[in-house]
């Protein structure tokens, strides 16, 4: 039950604000929207306003946010971003050459077209932002957009009463694409704080199949004078329909910068037979907390949650998953791993329900955290909730320091003991880096990781 305190629902109804001033802003779009959409789409921004204002901010007196403090973040007031100059705008860097003709470029949460390129998408996919969504997807778009378990939360409805465009990936029946799908949502440091919402949608339609890299990260503006960098919020929503028979691997990666803040919601529908996959991996922000969500809509589902955090100085990494199984026959294997460094603070909590209906379930959830140094801390709390009784169900948590003796056998083999340790660490992370799609990602990951420790 959420309690609402006077100055926390005025910060709220401050950021909602800021939230829906971009819904008025005359700024030109390169693609607009259809009339009747555009109309649709304020309904939904309404309907949401009005979820905000029957909301209360979450403190550490709610139970999901009992162990994420986000009072620094109420100290600061954030406005609405300004229109980016693209030109000035450096993203070499962020460019990956497997998918640099598959790549969809979002800036402050608005399509950037001239960045973007998504010529090696097959023609029957489309990859784009709503503007260009064609007219047999927007007469179908109601069906998908907002429509995920848990659009009441507040975060969510915050991110849909603001909501003015989306990166779509929709996949029509039997189409399986090869390449990945590059989502790359940049956000900017300004001379003020600012509110970044960051929307997308997925439809994978009956036995269609494709690996999507949502990318979140900071791009430096190239100025003479550069300005002064200042703390940033981004609220961010991923909606995943996975049909019967398809399949989405989906790779999740948060970059932002080191005094940002990132809330972030994954919500994933699976249909009978069909398979996801998720591969989590924060390495930036102040703080970082990542709801995700797994609603089970038929039997014989296959879901993989994978995730990886790697967090120092006094970063904040929250993870809250959920998997709710209601049909029989599905399969779960959850691993998420936290290396904590300095007086980070790690969360995990993850809950796996297994209704009566759900017989013959197998599902297997595990935490496991590096801790490298007595300053850190790490709050876990894995869950299960079997009413079934024909099932395989196992959970656990592990929170450990660096093992001596591997330190002194490796240092024996002539290793110092720095590198003895950086050894043991990248391993430590490998086995959820190496999940990942693209080689040139894996790549940067594992230096990120290797300039942490």
């Amino acid at each position: 039950m959420q309690v609402s305190v006077k100055p926390e629902v005025s910060y709220l109804e401050k950021l909602l604000e800021e939230s829906c001033k971009r819904v008025s802003s005359t700024v030109p779009r390169e693609f607009p929207l259809d009339p009747k959409m555009a109309a649709w789409l304020q309904q939904v921004r309404d309907r949401a306003a009005t979820w905000v204002r029957e909301l209360a901010f979450p403190t550490k007196r709610d139970e999901e946010w009992k162990f994420t403090d986000l009072s620094a973040m109420m100290k600061l007031g954030f406005q609405a971003p300004a229109p980016v100059n693209l030109d000035a705008l450096n993203i070499a860097p962020f460019i990956l050459p497997e998918v640099a003709n598959s790549r969809l470029v979002f800036v402050n949460g608005v399509f950037a077209p001239k960045l973007s390129s998504v010529t090696d998408i097959e023609n029957r996919v489309f990859v784009g932002n709503l503007g260009q969504l064609p007219s047999e997807y927007q007469d179908r778009i109601g069906d998908y957009l907002g429509q995920q378990q848990g659009s009441k939360e507040v975060f969510t409805s915050l991110n849909t009463a603001g909501l003015t465009d989306a990166a779509v990936v929709w996949l029509p029946k039997n189409q399986v694409v090869e390449k990945p799908i590059h989502l790359l949502f940049i956000a900017t440091q300004t001379e003020v704080p600012i509110l970044t919402q960051r929307r997308c949608l997925v439809v994978a339609e009956s036995n269609s199949s494709a690996k999507i890299v949502e990318h979140c990260v900071t791009a430096e503006v190239i100025c003479p004078e550069a300005p002064i960098s200042h703390p940033y919020l981004t609220n961010t929503v991923t909606e995943i329909w996975v049909e019967e028979n398809a399949e989405i691997n989906h790779t999740r990666v948060q970059r932002d910068a080191g005094a940002a803040f990132h809330i972030g919601k994954t919500a994933i529908a699976q249909a009978k037979n069909s398979r996801y996959t998720c591969n989590a991996i924060h390495l930036g922000g102040r703080l970082s907390r990542h709801n995700l969500e797994v609603a089970q809509m038929g039997e014989g589902t296959e879901t993989n949650l994978y995730g990886l955090a790697f967090i120092g100085n006094e970063q904040e990494a929250d993870t809250h998953s959920s998997i709710i199984l209601n049909h029989p026959n599905g399969v779960t294997d959850q691993l998420y791993k936290c290396i904590v460094d300095n007086k980070a603070h790690s969360v995990f909590n993850g809950k796996v329900y297994v209704s009566q209906t759900a017989q013959l379930t197998n599902a297997a959830q595990l935490n496991r955290n590096l801790l490298l140094s007595s300053g850190g801390r790490v709050d876990t709390k894995p869950q299960l909730e079997i009413i079934a009784d024909n099932v395989q169900c196992s959970h656990g948590a592990t929170v450990s320091q660096l093992d001596d003796d591997e330190v002194f056998y490796l240092q024996s083999r002539g290793l110092s003991q720095e590198a003895s340790r950086n050894l043991l660490i990248d391993a430590f992370a490998a086995e959820i880096i190496n999940k990942l799609p693209l080689p040139s990602l894996e790549h940067i990951l594992k230096q990120c990781v290797a300039c942490k420790v």
